[in-house]
């Protein structure tokens, strides 16, 4: 029996980061499936709870998420896409609650200190940090807090019932998270592809690895990134991550073909569709109602 809508595996609840990059990626027509894990996800997958993953791997400010690049080799399930999510972070509590009489924020620490300009402006509110941005808006809707505030996205204030204090509160703008979309062989359809992950390890000698990135480079293929990380249990023996891409699939075809010999435990890990540069807009999901923005700067700031 065919499913009518696709299950999708999230690390998170509802209303995470997530969860809007799946909606981004599939549509909001999904079944999503909330894992208290990265690697629950997977498991998912694994044991058909699940058709897809979606699983953030890099971020640019915090950098790459390095446990999930073993979980790519280790379940080698093939990433069949990837989707580019601007973070937005915003300022919500519960309805009617004034901003001068909140005590407490709470949200992940990741998100706290990507906003820590606005934060620096009212010290006299005490940081709470937790391990989910949309948990933060969930708890605060379910326990009816009223001297508390979460920064979480728009998504997670629709969901959990909350009132947008502020809107934007994020240091840095040009904040991007990036995220793999991954199924099982049997459901990985073959489209035309643009990009790809790879992960090989290559001879500790002099230049080893040179030999392998001018081949790139001779057959006009771009490497747009490169992570390394310790093989266990191996002194001085490394994966290395590569995303490359293409105008032609020859040039890939033949550099991999060349590669090939100067590498050994050599895996492609998926072969995709880049994600479109001029579908990065900073634009909200259309999920709720804008609401007028609403400053605080006028509030008397207490000083410790």
């Amino acid at each position: 029996m065919k499913k009518d809508k696709p299950r999708v595996a999230i690390q998170g609840i509802r209303a995470s980061f997530h969860e809007e990059a799946a909606f981004k990626y599939f549509g909001e027509n999904i079944q999503t499936i909330e894992c208290n894990s990265f690697k629950r996800t997977f498991d998912a997958l694994e044991n058909n709870e699940a058709d897809y993953v979606v699983m953030a791997i890099e971020n640019s400010i915090a950098g790459s998420i390095l446990p999930n690049y073993s979980l790519l080799l280790n379940y080698n399930f093939p990433v069949i896409g990837e989707i580019y999510l601007p973070i937005q972070l915003h300022l919500m509590a519960l309805p009617g609650v004034a901003f001068e009489n909140v005590k407490y924020v709470t949200s992940h620490p990741i998100a706290i200190r990507q906003c820590i300009d606005f934060f620096d402006e009212y010290p006299h509110l005490q940081i709470v940090e937790s391990n989910d941005t949309a948990a933060c808006a969930k708890r605060i809707h379910d326990e009816k807090l009223t001297d508390t505030v979460a920064i979480a996205n728009s998504l997670a204030a629709k969901l959990y019932e909350l009132d947008i204090l502020e809107r934007r509160i994020e240091s840095n703008k040009k904040n991007f998270t990036r995220f793999l979309i991954l199924t099982t062989h049997e459901r990985a359809v073959k489209k035309p592809a643009n990009k790809a992950s790879l992960c090989f390890q290559v001879s500790n000698q002099v230049g080893a690895l040179a030999k392998v990135l001018n081949i790139f480079a001779n057959q006009g293929v771009n490497m747009s990134k490169i992570q390394s990380m310790p093989v266990l249990g191996k002194r001085n023996e490394y994966n290395f991550y590569v995303d490359v891409e293409w105008e032609e699939t020859k040039q890939y075809d033949s550099a991999v073909k060349q590669i090939l010999k100067y590498t050994h435990n050599f895996n492609i890990l998926g072969e995709y569709q880049r994600h479109d540069d001029e579908g990065t807009a900073e634009k909200p999901l259309n999920i709720a109602p804008a609401k007028p923005e609403r400053k605080y700067i006028s509030i008397k700031k207490l000083v410790k």
